[in-house]
């Protein structure tokens, strides 16, 4: 068997999280995944056998640093890069709003900053806020009928006082995935540095800073089956060069602490290893050989990912174009057809006549869960031309979606939506 015929086992996945987790038809991912036990398991175990200061000199704070180090230097592995070259904070948008801050001393009055109006607000508010200390900010726009980016669009924007552009790798609304490498290689042909969104494509594709080349990279744990917490990646040069955020007798060349001004959380940062564990599960289920590395196993079990998505994209994007009421975010099924990688399966859509806020109450019957509203992505909805106290209607699949979760999903809506 080669790989080509391995086929993501859902059941095998869906058996690694809690039982109640599969009472109901869960569609709400990109707001925040499940968590496996593995996950579960690391925090569990570090709070009730080493909740003490870390670096202690006895040995409950040995194992406690011991444990916080090995969960940093798992998420710094499974993304290609080295411990140095990530800060584990609060969340995204502070740990976009924490490097914007450290970035401004090294950009003088007058120089600009492109922000993409397909930002969630983690991406665009900081950058935008810049305006008021003498930065210029320029709007990368949208298509105002399907949300989607375009490179042509960007390029007219940069010029010579261009430090960086702000762009996602996935909207958490259009559900397209932007080409980051040659977005990258634009942006740093014209001498200035990405700041990249992965929050909204983390949880379906293996992340490779190094391959993309990019500057900073941000995500959020929680929507990677893990906790309530950040990742931001930087090149260890630009996060030598940004300025401390943190205490003041903390050094420049503490780049996992500086850009941090919460400080570690401990018992999280710990558990962190169990998304690690649940990558490895998976990936030792699907493949009998073994892989060098973390970021290879995330790889291989991404393919994977990558094609059972696709699936569910192609499923689920017929059932909306049958409805000739449903005004779809981003690529629809005449982009998917065959597969690729142009959209994940993460569907906001408005629907003639109604109220995006009355469509998700209606699916208790199905035991289906979606969510409505502009999801932190307003700059996009107001772009669109929607309307921003509606927002939209978002359903959100991921690996651990099942064919019946889908045929749930698919006989609600087909049952609330009018056909014509």
């Amino acid at each position: 068997m080669t790989d080509q015929d391995i086929r993501f086992d859902t059941d095998f996945a869906r058996g690694l999280f809690p039982e109640p987790c599969w009472n109901w038809s869960f569609f709400d991912n990109a707001g925040g995944a499940y968590v496996p036990e593995s996950v579960i398991d690391r925090l569990t175990g570090y709070m009730r056998e080493c909740q003490v200061q870390p670096g202690g000199p006895f040995g409950p704070g040995k194992d406690a640093k011991e444990r916080m180090d090995l969960g940093h230097a798992s998420m710094a592995a499974l993304i290609d890069a080295a411990p140095d070259e990530v800060v584990i904070g609060p969340s995204t948008s502070i740990n976009v709003y924490v490097l914007s801050k450290a970035l401004r001393p090294l950009w003088a009055d007058g120089d600009r900053v492109i922000v993409s109006d397909q930002n969630h607000e983690a991406n665009a508010g900081p950058w935008h806020r810049l305006a008021e200390t003498g930065i210029e900010v320029v709007v990368w726009p949208v298509d105002p009928v399907s949300g989607r980016l375009s490179a042509a669009d960007l390029e007219p924007l940069l010029n010579e006082r261009t430090r960086l552009v702000a762009f996602p790798h996935v909207s958490n609304l259009a559900g397209e995935v932007n080409d980051v490498a040659a977005i990258t290689r634009l942006v740093h042909d014209a001498g200035a540095q990405v700041c990249v969104d992965g929050v909204a494509f983390a949880p379906h594709r293996a992340i490779e800073v190094k391959a993309w080349d990019v500057d900073y990279y941000l995500f959020s744990f929680y929507k990677l089956f893990g906790p309530h917490i950040g990742c931001l990646y930087g090149k260890r040069d630009l996060l030598l060069a940004s300025r401390n955020q943190y205490h003041f007798f903390i050094g420049e060349a503490r780049t996992t602490y500086k850009l941090n001004p919460a400080g570690p959380q401990h018992e999280i940062i710990a558990s962190l290893t169990g998304i690690a564990d649940y990558i490895t599960a998976l990936c030792e289920h699907h493949f009998p050989a073994p892989f060098n590395s973390l970021h290879q196993q995330a790889k291989a079990v991404s393919g994977l990912v990558e094609a059972r998505e696709d699936e569910l994209c192609e499923r689920f994007l017929a059932f909306l174009a049958s409805k000739s009421r449903v005004r779809l975010v981003g690529p629809g099924a005449d982009d998917v057809s065959g597969g690729g990688a142009i959209r994940v399966p993460t569907f906001a859509f408005t629907v003639e006549g109604m109220a995006s806020a009355s469509i998700p109450p209606l699916l208790e019957a199905e035991r289906a869960v979606i969510g409505h509203g502009d999801f932190y992505a307003r700059r996009l909805v107001d772009a669109l031309g929607l309307d921003p106290a509606d927002g939209v209607v978002r359903a959100s699949m991921v690996h651990y979606t099942s064919d019946a979760d889908v045929d749930r999903l698919i006989a609600g809506l087909d049952r609330v939506i009018p056909d014509s």
